[in-house]
């Protein structure tokens, strides 16, 4: 190969502009045409893309159908008309569902997590895969497995939460389902991994500011969901925008060499993320040109250079005597490996007529449904007004969240037709007759002139109950400007609604517009209130918290979303959804994340110290009890911890047990609190079932002094809960001196 070819294949430019369509062919673009003849570029992102920034739409985007003939195309011209015909990978967005036109949405990161059900992940993961590969594409970026510890950043939607146990749990099961690592597999894709690493902790919680995050927290917390994951077989990750210990993590050689190669044995690809290379220069001020911050990328560990114009400097690079050639040559063979276990040589082409009948099949629909149904959490259900009767006289459905398709979605999301997507007040309609539901708006978003608060007062004064659909938004629209990141632009021109989603951090978690007034108005009416939030972060639920008679989170529940919140509401799924986050009381008590190390936090002045809802926690129709806590040693350090549960309630149900771990003294500082194990599992009313967890050397052992993972005896407190402020069991296991 010479240089420039080789430099090519560290390539990923923009995808969406490398074809055309033309009737019901599709073909390569003069751009993509003149991308090979002058860089030879190995890869494509977000070729089906489509979206606002992209421009893409329903009517001049890439369906199923036409999205696998233009893959083949452009398979098709490489292969003839380049001189080494090597095939193209293409790189998809896929964290809750692949963005592109006509696929299976399902709930954002944070639902998927609130499920704390590996098992459904992995089956979302399994439809991820299988619809990209139908249509051509090979690499899905996703899972994202940042912590998210401040609720005002604007990508908490897309993480699974704050804790690295659950994020690891979760991030396995869905990189199992997208393949594990088993590149032969016609329904497997190469998982990348997002993002390396800290990004989910910013300064003032804004998007890619620093991360100021010492070496022991990044090695006790932000690292072992990456390290879980990867040793499931992800052979992918991408770089972050932030910066740690003024290092940018995009030239971060510990991270990317010490650890991900040499210590973790990586053998995968590290990418940018999208123009994170310019980064380095034009964010950072780290190198004083562009062509300094690829040779810095490159010498750190980045293999692939996402958006593709950073990377060609690295020809000139070489030539100077910059950067030796044999860097350039390792990161080219990561790249080619990948394509030969992928069989992308032999083949490089799908079948249009697969990915017509298949993407978006009726049981990928049913599991999107599943996964939705097994996020809902349910926060208050005052005197059991939850589950409603089918047989009620009149419900009022009010609010600026009720019958918004895109607002059930999430950010990553390509547009949908209508029909597609089940908003709750469709989901009410497909349980109650048309004349037993009357819809108001009330309020937007952000909007503040578009209000009908008094004709939602009116609907809600002549029904029986009512049902106020609140939240947020991070649904993106053409009037809303972009980054040349992609992230949207929050400023005082936009006319989105969208609070949320990537560029859209806040300052506080309040309702926006006119949404408390329009609760508080629906209050005076005297009639039981039910108040949902589709939400991105946990926004502000205070009011909610003391005046709802009921109330929900569903987050961005994907495009069955409001089928199953009807199927919650009217007692034909029992809710067990379970935060995978805490919900703040202020913003003032950020961070407040369940498992800070000691000491124990003090109350503020004007304010409790607690979450107003804890990780882990959440409701049900039901009741269950906690017993017979016994631990059996079987070896000095491994222990065999068991409790029954049983249903005590009326109704059948899923519970989510959990156990957590203190461990009482140690060499170095420990949390208080930290998650081990956990277990959904359904009882039937009256039922009970033995739980069973082993904690092991890797539960018991902390980083000491210098920084080596050890089991130290002493005492560790083992508590068995429904979450993290709810323990109903615990004993002391003491692990003797070795």
């Amino acid at each position: 190969m010479t240089l420039e070819e080789k430099v090519g294949q560290l390539l990923c430019p923009l995808g969406w502009e490398m074809y055309e369509i033309k009737s019901d062919s599709v073909l390569p673009s003069g751009k993509f045409k003149q991308l090979m003849e002058k860089r030879h570029a190995g890869m494509l992102w977000a070729t089906y893309r489509a979206d606002p920034w992209t421009k893409k739409t329903l009517e001049n985007g890439l369906n199923p159908l036409l999205a696998a003939k233009a893959g083949n195309a452009l398979q098709k011209y490489v292969v003839e008309h380049t001189r080494l015909g090597i095939p193209v990978f293409l790189a998809e967005e896929a964290p809750h569902g692949h963005m592109a036109i006509g696929t299976t949405v399902f709930p954002t990161g944070i639902g998927m997590a609130a499920t704390w059900s590996p098992g459904l992940i992995k089956a979302a993961g399994q439809i991820i895969a299988k619809e990209i590969r139908l249509q051509g594409g090979h690499i899905s970026y996703g899972p994202v497995l940042d912590l998210a510890r401040d609720p005002r950043w604007s990508r908490v939607e897309e993480t699974f939460g704050e804790d690295p146990l659950l994020s690891a749990e979760i991030g396995v099961a869905m990189v199992q389902g997208l393949g594990g690592g088993k590149l032969t597999s016609p329904c497997t894709t190469l998982a990348t991994l997002k993002h390396f690493l800290a990004y989910g902790v910013p300064e003032g919680g804004q998007n890619g500011n620093p991360s100021f995050v010492g070496i022991r927290e990044l090695h006790e917390n932000f690292l072992p969901p990456f390290k879980r994951v990867i040793d499931a077989g992800a052979l992918s990750v991408m770089t972050s925008y932030n910066s740690i210990d003024g290092i940018p993590c995009t030239a971060n050689s510990y991270l990317l060499k010490d650890v991900l190669r040499k210590d973790w044995k990586f053998r995968g690809l590290v990418v940018s993320d999208l123009y994170s290379i310019e980064g380095i220069h034009q964010s950072h001020f780290v190198a004083p040109t562009i062509k300094e911050a690829a040779t810095m990328a490159l010498s750190a560990g980045v293999d692939v250079d996402l958006g593709g114009d950073a990377f060609v400097n690295l020809i000139d690079a070489v030539k100077n005597g910059r950067i030796d050639e044999a860097v350039v040559d390792t990161a080219v063979c990561r790249v080619l490996r990948m394509k030969f276990e992928m069989g992308l040589f032999e083949n490089p082409y799908v079948n249009p007529l697969k990915a017509k009948n298949e993407v978006r099949a009726k049981k990928h629909i049913s599991c999107a449904r599943e996964v939705a149904r097994a996020s809902i959490t349910l926060l208050k259900n005052s005197d059991s007004l939850l589950p409603l009767s089918k047989h009620i006289g009149k419900v009022a459905v009010i609010g600026p969240n009720a019958d918004n398709c895109y607002n059930m979605l999430g950010d990553y999301t390509a547009p949908q037709e209508q029909e597609n997507v089940k908003t709750v007040l469709d989901g009410i309609l497909s349980k109650l007759s048309v004349a037993q539901v009357e819809y108001v708006k009330g309020c937007s978003i952000r909007d503040t002139l578009d209000a009908e608060i008094d004709r939602a007062v009116a609907a809600a004064s002549r029904a029986d109950v009512v049902i106020a659909v609140v939240g947020g938004s991070s649904a993106r629209d053409f009037k809303t400007s972009y980054k040349d990141t992609g992230a949207a632009i929050a400023d005082k021109t936009s006319l989105s609604d969208m609070e949320c989603g990537e560029g859209f951090d806040r300052a506080t978690l309040d309702l926006l517009g006119k949404q408390n007034e329009l609760l508080a108005a629906l209050k005076t009416t005297g009639k039981p209130l039910v108040v949902i939030y589709i939400e991105g972060r946990p926004l502000d639920k205070n009011w909610a918290a003391r005046h709802a008679d009921a109330l929900l989170t569903a987050y961005y529940p994907g495009q069955e979303g409001g089928n199953a919140i009807a199927d919650v509401l009217f007692g034909d799924y029992n809710p067990a959804g379970r935060l995978p986050i805490s919900v703040p009381r202020s913003v003032g008590q950020i961070p407040v994340y369940y498992n800070k190390k000691a000491p124990q936090s003090h109350d503020y002045v004007e304010l409790s110290t607690s979450p107003l809802y804890a990780f882990g926690y959440g409701l049900s129709y039901t009741r269950f009890e906690y017993s017979d806590l016994r631990v059996t040693c079987q070896n000095p350090s491994t222990y065999l911890v068991s409790f029954k549960v049983r249903n005590i309630g009326n109704y059948d149900g899923e519970e989510v047990a959990q156990l957590y771990l203190r461990d009482e003294y140690a060499s170095t500082i420990q949390p208080l609190k930290q998650l081990k194990h956990f277990e959904r599992f359904f009882l039937r009313r009256g039922e009970m079932k033995e739980v069973r967890f082993v904690l092991d050397r890797n539960d018991f052992s902390v980083l000491n002094t210098t920084l080596k993972q050890v089991v130290e005896p002493g005492d560790f407190l083992v508590m068995i809960g429904a979450s993290s402020d709810d323990i109903r069991l615990q004993t002391v296991i003491e692990i003797p001196c070795p």
